[in-house]
């Protein structure tokens, strides 16, 4: 290792030994409070509990009765969080400390072209993000599994499960190094680009939680049944909360014209008022995927075309 690797490798070690003490701390936990969790199931005190969104009650005194998944859920927001982390701390810096302190200008008068300067000490840091977010969210999903889609458990749908697992917290986490190196490269000013990093994530963090809840990029499935027979049980589904009833010419009508569950007078009211079935929409646990790879692209997109700027930037800028 010489050169514009040497030099970045000796600026960014730093953050490379948090980055490994962090995967440490997390792997040692999940280790132990996934144990608890099996040690849980195997006792048996959970196997009269159903799948589904209902709470699982206990036998004794009809409480609800969960697994030890807080830890869990704090990791998940750990995830959550890791774009901010990353553009604050990582990529803030990456350009901004040496446009701020001058030092860039003794590299490149060392012979040392710019795109070997940027190049270099980015890709070490693309490294080590991808290292620690994808750790991180396998971490999670191993963890998750014994409690995936259970009553007492996590669901994929939740936020910490959904956005802090798989392929889209590593696209995220390269466009938040992304987005807070442009932000150095703009400001020379490590605090003000970290501000901005902040805004930026932020920003686009509550957009793809928008996305997800108003089923932009993923839309739901409509499950019909006749309406007087109790419908398929939603299970594992993700509801949208949109319920109806559907008339002879394939009319949509709030559920609430005839607000009786299934039974007499929910037939009797829907064949008084020309319906012949009613819907509700909902994403399947299966679109779990097709949200991760959904928002891959959205933010590796994103990151793209920020890194872009960055490199065409560079030539004026530096």
């Amino acid at each position: 290792m010489k050169g514009t690797l040497w030099l970045a490798w000796r600026q960014q070690r730093t953050l490379v030994a948090c980055s490994v003490a962090v995967l440490l701390a997390a792997a040692a936990l999940a280790a132990h409070f996934r144990a608890g969790m099996l040690d849980d199931l195997r006792s048996g005190v959970f196997d009269h509990c159903d799948p589904g969104p209902l709470y699982c009650s206990r036998a004794t005194d009809g409480l609800p009765q969960f697994l030890d998944v807080e830890p869990l859920r704090l990791l998940g927001a750990l995830n959550l969080a890791l774009p901010v982390l990353v553009g604050m701390f990582w990529g803030a810096p990456l350009l901004g400390r040496d446009r701020e302190l001058g030092t860039h200008r003794m590299v490149l008068s060392q012979g040392v072209g710019r795109a070997q300067w940027f190049a270099s000490r980015f890709a070490l840091a693309a490294l080590g993000t991808v290292a620690l977010s994808g750790g991180l969210a396998l971490l999670f999903r191993w963890w998750w599994e014994p409690a995936v889609n259970r009553s007492y458990g996590v669901f994929w749908y939740e936020a910490t499960a959904l956005t802090g697992s798989g392929p889209s917290l590593v696209a995220a986490a390269l466009f938040g190094l992304a987005a807070g190196t442009l932000a150095g490269l703009l400001t020379r000013r490590v605090l003000s680009a970290a501000a901005w990093t902040l805004l930026v994530t932020g920003a686009v963090a509550v957009l793809v939680q928008w996305t997800h809840r108003a089923r932009l990029l993923v839309p739901p499935h409509r499950y019909v049944s006749d309406g007087w027979q109790p419908k398929e049980p939603m299970g594992d589904k993700w509801s949208t909360g949109h319920y109806g009833l559907i008339t002879g010419s394939g009319r949509r009508d709030s559920v609430a014209e005839c607000p009786f569950p299934s039974g007499r007078e929910l037939r009797e009211c829907m064949t008084g008022h020309g319906y012949v079935s009613r819907y509700y929409e909902a994403n399947p646990a299966g679109d779990y995927w097709a949200f991760q790879w959904a928002d891959t692209a959205l933010l590796g997109g994103l990151a793209l075309v920020l890194l872009l700027v960055t490199v065409l930037l560079l030539r004026r800028r530096v």
